[in-house]
């Protein structure tokens, strides 16, 4: 793959010297160029000047062979030689346009509104009407019209909340103001559920030469052993974590199971770092099973608050933006990295995986199975709701709030 630097380059020398170039002398220059670059020289330069392959390879060609003009030199009439296509065809540029951006520019009803727009296609539905090009033509035409090959692009979160920017400087304070106070603030949220299997999983890990990690076909639900579930704990201020891997693959994750993990953290890991802690602060999500308005989530806090003696802080994220959540990057994220192109065979296997994650910055993560059942569609009434001991803050008060023990 010859980089965009070598090509812009080609493209400045191109510019400076054309004018003062005939057709033989651009010619040579062109392979000459193409030589000193190698595998790939031809395209490269193709793209940078917009000659025609074959022109360059025939320029070569005349190079290896040695011969040398002796005959002046006669070059073609102003305005000689084939005209460019787009000065023959007039309608060229339009018609391509169009068919690449229907919706926009042609008919949304265009053959190629629900097919790949490759070159070839491009120019095939072009020939058929009327309007003959070759599959190079129309890459070479594309790029005149500022397209290029591009991916999806990930950045439609949903309608913005117009408090948006004020929840997370509130979040950032009320981070700041416990961490100042040495009380234990942690970032909460269920990690992606894992199909438990000889499955492909993304990346690339080492292995011997011809001897890749062979995986099914395919990855049906139906053909795993089961599901992991990760629910996990982020201390921002020791950089450590916890997760429990649920196994109750018949029930989805519940509020149940993420305040169970968060209280698996407490007595596991956040008891000892913070023995007199009396506050805790928890971000977390608006949806999903910690969510803002999620009843069962507030009503296992209060007994985990009962439980504990801790006045449980909450701060919810504002909808839409999740991934700004500390733990999807802190700690989420490494733990996909550590089991790239691992097929996840077992519960256990995604335990130790997760417990053998670290990072440079001394990331350290306890993991634990939970094969507790979770049920679903759990419904806690108005008279439980009216006894927790929940005080709403008065910026968002359904975003931010405390839950007190009783």
């Amino acid at each position: 793959m010859i980089s965009t630097d070598v090509i812009d380059t080609l493209k400045i020398k191109y510019d400076a010297l054309n004018s003062e170039l005939d057709e033989r002398a651009r010619r040579l220059w062109a392979a000459t160029e193409a030589s000193s670059i190698g595998h790939g020289g031809v395209s490269a330069v193709s793209r940078a000047t917009g000659m025609a392959e074959s022109t360059i390879r025939t320029g070569c060609r005349e190079i290896t062979s040695g011969k040398k003009e002796t005959a002046s030199r006669r070059l073609r009439k102003k305005g000689g030689g084939r005209k460019p296509l787009v000065e023959k065809d007039g309608e060229l540029l339009n018609l391509l346009d169009a068919l690449v951006e229907p919706t926009s520019r042609g008919d949304p009803m265009s053959p190629l509104r629900w097919t790949c727009k490759s070159t070839r296609r491009l120019a095939e539905e072009l020939t058929k009407s009327g309007h003959p090009v070759s599959h190079a033509k129309v890459g070479q035409l594309l790029a005149a019209l500022d397209y290029s090959l591009q991916g999806t692009r990930k950045r439609m979160e949903g309608k913005s909340h117009p408090d948006r920017n004020a929840q997370f400087e509130f979040i950032y304070n009320k981070v700041k103001e416990f961490q100042k106070r040495k009380q234990p603030v942690i970032s909460v949220d269920t990690k992606k559920k894992e199909l438990i299997g000889r499955f492909t999983n993304g990346g690339y890990e080492y292995q011997p030469k011809g001897k890749p990690e062979e995986v099914e076909t395919y990855d049906f639900p139906s053909m795993a052993d089961g599901k992991g579930i990760p629910y996990g704990v982020y201390d921002m201020g020791k950089n450590m974590g916890w997760v429990s891997v649920g196994t109750d693959h018949d029930t989805a994750d519940t509020a149940q199971f993420a305040v169970h993990t968060i209280r698996q953290w407490w007595f596991q890991m956040g008891l000892e770092a913070y023995p007199r802690s009396k506050e805790l602060l928890i971000t977390a999500d608006g949806g999903g099973s910690n969510g803002s308005r999620n009843r069962l989530w507030k009503y296992e806090l209060q007994r985990f608050a009962d439980e504990t003696q801790l006045a449980v802080n909450v701060c919810h994220f504002p909808p839409g933006t999740s991934k700004w959540n500390k733990i999807e990057h802190q700690m989420f994220s490494h733990i996909t990295k550590n089991w790239r192109g691992r097929p996840l065979t077992s519960h256990e296997v995604i335990v130790n995986l997760i417990a053998s994650t670290t990072t440079e910055t001394g990331l350290k993560i306890n993991a634990k199975l939970d094969s507790n059942e979770y049920p679903t569609g759990i419904k806690i009434p108005d008279k439980k709701i009216k006894e927790l001991n929940l005080i709403k803050d008065k910026f968002h008060g359904e975003w931010n709030y405390i839950i007190k023990n009783r």
